[in-house]
């Protein structure tokens, strides 16, 4: 069965219908002029991704240096400690990095939801 549509749709037609229809991925206020003047100052903006930029540094800092510092860099000085009977250098390049960087995401989402809403306010949750 084929179907025929003799109605023409344009990219920004089929775009409206489907952010309209999900309000929940707050693109809606891109679209309403309404919801365009509740947006935050451009300070507030300025600020909040200051902040944002100085967490994202500080936290790939310390990735980086338990990622390669502890697994490569230091390895010889930590394998003389034992973890569980493991040298302490091979667990960090084996499983100790990634278990950082599980932890680092978490407080990532946490620090950022309270920018959130420190920043730019309850509405934009």
């Amino acid at each position: 069965m084929i179907l025929k549509s003799h109605k023409q749709y344009s990219l920004g037609d089929l775009l409206t219908s489907v952010f309209r229809k999900n309000s929940s991925l707050g693109v809606v206020a891109l679209l309403d002029p309404a919801a365009m003047s509740k947006t935050p100052s451009a300070a507030a903006r300025a600020r909040y991704w200051r902040k944002n930029l100085s967490w994202l540094g500080a936290l790939l800092s310390v990735w980086f240096m338990v990622s390669y510092g502890c697994g490569i860099l230091f390895v010889d000085q930590l394998d003389k400690f034992k973890l569980g009977g493991v040298p302490l250098g091979f667990w960090f390049a084996q499983q100790g990095s990634i278990y950082v960087f599980v932890v680092l995401i978490a407080v990532y989402v946490l620090v950022m939801n309270r920018l959130d809403r420190e920043l730019l306010g309850e509405k934009f949750q």
